[in-house]
């Protein structure tokens, strides 16, 4: 996968064969966001069922830009869909599963960081210091879904983006396809005001944009082990 830019939070991937007119776009736009929502926030506990009749029922539209949102959502990883039965959630991590996913990441990521402070080109220096200064202005997660969707999609595109600069296809296409920052916000939405994760990011960036390789994978390493850390800490207080 060549390097290239991020897709707007909820947009159809290249190659899906769907090319729709912007109206119809705008719908399953919606109604992608609408559920993705409701999976969020559990309004669609985790393992349910999904009916496609009772959420075109509850959007007031026909069944046929659910299925398109509920296709989109497996790509996520967000809903799985089984023989005989349709869509389902998918359940939620178990802590075994959470330190996998990061142990994946800590695998993966740190030598992204490398690699992109290598061979980062100027214009996706400048995407992922800007990414870094946007996320300034949106409140992290806390309450529900709505209220940070434009936070967790600037952290998913931070990490990939660096990945992207690594210039290496097979690694970013593997960071882009662990879906960690759907996950792992679906687990929990509330974090304090002083919320490290900004200034983690800011370590990162500073040593890509220095072209230092070993500070750049040392300093995702640490924001890795870092979040782990947090994300565990409030699962023991919860």
């Amino acid at each position: 996968m060549p390097p290239h830019d991020t897709p707007a939070p909820g947009a159809p991937r290249e190659g899906n064969g769907r090319d729709l007119p912007p109206a119809r776009q705008a719908l399953s736009d919606s109604v992608y966001e609408n559920i993705k929502a409701m999976v969020m926030d559990h309004e669609i506990t985790p393992g349910a069922r999904v009916s496609i009749e009772a959420l075109a029922r509850a959007l007031k539209v026909s069944p046929t830009p659910i299925r398109e949102a509920l296709a989109r959502l497996e790509s996520d990883g967000l809903v799985v869909k089984r023989t005989l039965s349709g869509y389902r959630t998918t359940e939620l991590l178990t802590r075994q599963g959470l330190e996998e996913l990061f142990e994946m990441r800590q695998l993966l990521e740190p030598r992204a960081a490398a690699l992109a402070a290598v061979n980062a080109s100027e214009a996706q220096l400048d995407g992922i210091e800007q990414i870094a200064e946007e996320m300034q202005s949106h409140p992290g997660p806390a309450g529900r879904y709505a209220a940070y969707r434009d936070f967790a999609a600037l952290d998913q595109r931070f990490h990939d983006a660096i990945a992207q600069a690594s210039q290496r296809p097979l690694l970013a296409d593997a960071v882009e396809r662990l879906h960690s920052h759907l996950h792992i916000f679906r687990l929990s939405s509330v974090l304090g005001t002083d919320d490290p994760t900004f200034a983690e990011h800011e370590r990162v960036v500073r040593a890509i944009l220095r072209r230092n390789p070993d500070r750049a994978a040392e300093a995702m390493a640490e924001h890795l082990a870092r979040s782990l850390q947090r994300q565990l800490s409030r699962d023991e207080e919860s």
